[in-house]
Order: structure tokens, then C-alpha cells, then sequence
């Protein structure tokens, strides 16, 4: 008797147990569908707010990579173990690494308000960037549009046109609940706002995700990385989103923050990196 009620305390312990684990599972899976705001405030008077992408509480990372085919690393990329896309020109004194996800809202909203002036730093030789590219919403959300999204990018990549095609990615991107960029076709078609880039060889890259593994193997540079989220932006190593030193993220900050960093340097002449 004894025996079967240590038993019934043992079960009733064990579901117990079990209830709690769900209830947690289900308190993080919430939480991963929220976006948290890292500050109270916004950013400036343009209004980024400061938010960024949850990463999954439940870790998992691996999307089902053992499936994958080899890493096929896109044209020009940086390869090693945190793989990138570099845009700019290479021997600018000063490098911006963004770590983002092409479903992610807040990256929208940071690519939005500081691309011109990442643009524009570019030209003038003071800073080139380095992008890599993560899946964080296809795992909080379901769905594969982070995935597909980076896999064309890197296909833009190819032919060269990797800014324009990422840019374009952004100004079009839909609701972080519809799965939109999932669909291969809607891809290509975004790709005929890119004079050039719908090619049969573009075509060919995206229906076959041809860089589907580099992309799975920088989301996992990502998530091996210790970030809070996407966007996680550094400027030559130190974090600048959403906050430098007790400064927000501004387009005037960041020219600010990139001169000052630039003190007594060249400007890069160098070629700009393919894309």
C-alpha cells in the first residue's frame, strides 16, 4: 500500500512537473511572439523605436541543417565562422556588423531610418558593412520566410546587386505574422524592382536555395553569439543599437559616432565590395 501511494505521489509530482514545463514552454513561446522594447523610448525624432526580435527561449536552432546540402557560400562573402555579406568599400577605416532577419520589424525600421546615411558613409570610404543574416523569426513564428528571404539575398549576391535587393526585401516587407517571403515566387518577383537581377540564373539560385545552408550556418553564428536580438548592430566591435554610451541610434549619431572613430584615418578607396 505503501508502495503504490509513494508511486501516486511520484506520478501526481511527474504531472505536476509536466504542467509547469508547459506552462512555462507556453509563457516563452508568448513572450518569443511579442517584440520587446528595449527602452522606453524612440529614437530620435524620426521615431525608430527601439525594439528588437526575441531570440527563441527554447534554443532551437537547428532547423533541420543535417538535411541540408553543403555550404555553397554566395560571391564574395566573408567566410569563417561568423559568415557575411560585406558591402562598401574594403579598406574603409570603420566596420558596421549587422546581424538581422528579413522577417524581423524592427530590422525594417533600422534599415528604414539609416540606410541612407549607411549609404552614404559607404561612398565616401569611411565605413563599409558586414551583413549577416539570421533566421530568428522563421523559429519564433514558424514559417520560412527568414530563411527563403536570405537565401535570395545571397543569390543577389551573385549577381552583384545584394544592396538593392536587400534594401528593396525591406521596403516590402509584410506583417511579421504572414509568412509572405516563404513563397519563392514572391522573391523573384520583388527581384523585378532590381534593374538587372531577374535573370534565369537568379531564378534558378532561389528555387534551389542554392546558399540555403551558408544561411543556416551564419543563423547559427547568430544564436552561438550571445545577442539579445535582431537587429544587433555593432560599430567596430562595440554595440550601437539601440543605445552608444548613452546615446540612441540616430542617422546624425552614427555620422558622429563613424567620425570620431575615423580621427587621423584615410577614407577607404578601394573597390566597393560586389554588391
Amino acid at each position: 500500500m505503501g508502495v503504490s501511494e509513494k508511486n501516486r505521489d511520484g506520478s501526481n509530482k511527474s504531472a505536476r512537473e509536466r504542467l509547469q514545463q508547459q506552462r512555462e514552454r507556453e509563457k516563452a513561446r508568448e513572450k518569443q511572439r511579442r517584440v520587446l522594447i528595449v527602452t522606453a523610448g524612440v529614437v530620435g525624432v524620426l521615431g525608430l523605436a527601439a525594439v528588437v526580435g526575441v531570440i527563441a527561449a527554447s534554443g532551437d536552432k537547428d532547423t533541420g541543417s543535417d538535411k541540408a546540402g553543403p555550404v555553397v557560400a554566395p560571391a564574395g562573402s566573408i567566410e569563417g565562422d561568423k559568415p557575411a555579406i560585406p558591402t562598401g568599400k574594403a579598406d574603409a577605416p570603420s566596420t558596421l556588423q549587422v546581424w538581422e532577419d528579413f522577417r524581423c520589424p524592427a530590422c525594417a525600421q533600422f534599415e528604414n531610418v539609416m540606410r541612407d546615411s549607411i549609404h552614404e558613409l559607404e561612398a565616401a570610404g569611411a565605413l563599409k558593412a558586414e551583413y549577416h543574416l539570421a533566421t530568428l523569426i522563421d523559429g519564433n513564428m514558424g514559417g520560412s520566410g527568414s530563411l527563403r528571404a536570405a537565401n535570395a539575398a545571397a543569390c543577389a549576391q551573385d549577381a552583384g546587386k545584394f544592396t538593392a535587393y536587400h534594401d528593396t526585401l525591406y521596403t516590402n516587407q509584410p506583417q511579421e505574422t504572414d509568412d509572405a517571403f516563404g513563397n519563392n515566387a514572391k522573391l523573384i518577383e520583388l527581384a523585378a524592382k532590381v534593374p538587372g537581377l531577374d535573370t534565369p540564373s537568379f531564378r534558378s539560385c532561389v528555387e534551389d536555395g542554392t546558399h540555403d545552408s551558408w544561411v543556416e550556418k551564419s543563423n547559427e553564428a547568430f544564436q552561438a553569439g550571445g545577442f539579445r536580438g535582431t537587429p544587433s548592430v555593432l560599430l567596430n566591435g562595440e554595440s550601437i543599437f539601440p543605445t552608444k554610451g548613452g546615446e540612441q541610434i540616430s542617422p546624425e549619431n552614427l555620422k558622429k559616432w563613424v567620425a570620431e572613430a575615423n580621427k587621423g584615418k584615410k577614407p577607404g578607396t578601394a573597390s566597393p565590395s560586389a554588391g
